[in-house]
Parts: structure tokens; C-alpha cells; sequence
């Protein structure tokens, strides 16, 4: 592995620990209330009726008939996207598929699938999702009712994640346990915050995920949403409790499904420590892979290497059987 020596920021995005002790680290105790936390939230999307319509969109390509959805989450919120049906061959499997924190502008036509209907909604708040006042600013979108647990933005974004799983249930009911999610950055974080609680979804992929550990997130220096949230802190003390139960790395431990991760060394917005904190969580007694990453968030000499190597995994872990 060949791990950026230079770059722009005042501090060092491996934080300077090696290999080892990355794969050390392990993730913090979940509160007591950590799992009926999460459960009766579960509960509460499965009862949405999310009454998805479809338009056919004016983006197009060769592979795949592309419509506009839109779709009733919890809160009567609006969720706006994308759902990707292949031109060949049957619909044999479904795939949600979150983005970072910078949103969506399209689907992503290269994702390595087939005969797969792919959803790609976009979270409350971002892109097609948007609604005032909720800032579309990663610095302010991850603030939203921060003060007030049960309305915190994150939460949200999960039962998005979640009531997208209902969606493709009920266009296709032949998919039903047939669905898996894949997330990176930010997705990759409110996916792993989403898959230990919701039994529909069979498998999942997260890359450089976000959230995890989070004592350390509240500390590690950043360029990612992480530093305003640090800088709340110094006036909010209590911050803490709240994030305790958005922690990645702690939902992590009750992932019970096959997971593909994908983890860097080097990366200035989502730091290493918290992305292998979601890793080293992951029960060992399942179906497991990590792989690593020279630098996430950023070029660099071998990424294209790396990438095609990673959507390779990709297309065998999602692939039609």
C-alpha cells in the first residue's frame, strides 16, 4: 500500500497509527437503551405507507430504464430519487444505495449489477430530498435537532433508509429478503446504523463509513461534518448522550448479515480510527470482508487500481443468484 505523504491539511489524516492499532480499536459500550431506541423506530417506518410514484425520467442509458420516484417517509417527509430497472434480463434482486454527504445529482449508471432493480434515494434534507429550513450544508444538515433526540436529523435518514426497503417490497414483492444496501461516507454510516435492525436486508456494502466511535469522531481532527459538530460541542456538553445512539461502530455488533467494507488509511474527512471502528465491530462468526484502502477523500497514485479491484468485490457480493 502505498499511503499519501503529501497533502494540504495542519494535521495528519492517518493520525498517525499504523495497521495494527488501527485494527485495534474497538467500538464504545451502547447505551442501555440502545436497541429499543432503534427498534421502536423501526417499528414506527415499517407502519409508514410510503406510496412511491413513478415518472419516467428525462435522464436515460443504454442499460437501464431510469424514473423519477418519489416516496412518504417518516414525518410525511417527501424523499426524492432515482430507481434503476435493468434493460436485460429479469428483476431478481434489490439494492438501496445511499450517497455521502455532498448528495446526489444522478443515479450512478456504473454501479456493477444486474438484473437488479436499484433504488437511490436521496436523503431527508439533500439533493432531491431537500426542504427548508433543513440546510443541504453538510456543517449545518448534521446540526439539525441535534438538541432534541427523537427529531435529530440522523434518525431521519435512517428510516429513509428503511421505508426505501418498503418500497421496493411493494413494487416488487418477489425481491423480499432478496435486498441489500450499499452507502458510502455519510450512507455508508446511516447504513450501518440501518441493517442490524431491519431483517429485509440481506447483505450490505459500506465504504469509508461515518458515525462510527464516536468519542473519537468528536475529537479527531477533520475537514468532515465531524468538525462542526466538534465546534458545537464546546458550548453544548451534552452532545455526547445524543450521539452515543447514532453510533456506527456500537449498531455495527448487531449486524447479523454478509458485509463488504471498505476501509482507507489516509482520509482528511472521514478519519481511519472511526471508519475500522465500524469494521473491527463486525460479529467475526459471519460472512465478512474488509477491504483496505490506500486514502479515502482524496487522489491518489494507484485509486483506479484500488476502485476496479473494490467494484469487482462489488459485483460478486450483490451479484443475481
Amino acid at each position: 500500500m502505498t499511503i499519501p505523504t503529501e497533502h494540504p491539511y495542519d494535521f495528519d489524516p492517518t493520525y498517525g497509527l499504523g495497521l495494527d492499532e488501527l485494527r485495534a480499536i474497538r467500538p464504545p459500550q451502547a447505551p442501555a437503551h440502545f436497541d429499543d431506541f432503534w427498534s421502536a423506530r423501526y417499528v414506527e417506518a415499517l407502519g409508514v405507507t410510503p406510496q412511491p410514484q413513478l415518472d419516467k425520467s428525462e435522464l436515460s442509458h443504454p442499460n437501464w430504464h431510469v424514473q423519477d420516484i418519489v416516496y412518504t417517509s417518516t414525518d410525511d417527509f417527501r424523499i426524492g430519487g432515482w430507481l434503476l430497472l435493468p434493460r436485460e434480463g429479469t428483476i431478481r434482486r434489490g439494492l438501496v444505495v445511499g450517497h455521502g454527504y455532498g448528495g446526489r445529482d444522478q443515479p450512478d449508471f456504473d454501479i456493477p449489477v444486474k438484473e437488479t432493480a436499484v433504488l437511490f434515494p436521496c436523503f431527508r434534507g439533500l439533493s432531491r430530498s431537500s426542504r427548508p429550513p433543513i440546510s443541504s450544508d453538510p456543517a449545518w444538515h448534521v446540526l439539525n435537532d441535534i438538541d432534541k433526540l427523537r427529531s435529530y436529523i440522523l434518525g431521519g435518514c435512517v428510516e429513509d433508509l428503511w421505508v426505501a426497503i418498503s418500497v421496493l417490497t411493494e413494487l416488487y414483492p418477489q425481491l423480499e429478503g432478496r435486498i441489500g444496501y450499499g452507502g458510502i461516507s455519510f450512507g455508508g454510516g446511516i447504513g450501518a446504523l440501518a441493517i442490524p435492525f431491519d431483517r429485509r436486508i440481506d447483505r450490505g456494502h459500506l465504504v469509508v463509513p461515518t458515525f462510527g466511535n464516536m468519542p473519537l469522531w468528536l475529537t479527531l481532527p477533520t475537514t468532515g461534518s465531524a468538525h462542526s459538530v466538534q465546534n458545537y460541542r464546546k458550548t453544548h456538553e451534552g452532545v455526547l448522550d445524543t450521539l452515543s445512539l447514532f453510533d456506527a461502530a456500537t449498531a455495527a455488533t448487531r449486524i447479523q448479515v454478509p458485509m463488504l467494507l471498505a476501509v482507507a488509511r489516509f482520509d482528511p474527512v472521514v478519519a481511519p480510527p472511526c471508519q475500522f471502528s465500524v469494521a473491527n465491530a463486525l460479529p467475526t462468526s459471519n460472512d465478512h470482508e474488509t477491504v483496505m484502502l490506500d486514502a479515502g477523500h482524496f487522489d491518489y497514485p494507484g485509486c483506479e487500481e484500488q476502485q476496479a479491484l473494490l467494484t469487482e468485490k462489488v459485483r460478486q457480493f450483490f451479484r443475481a443468484t
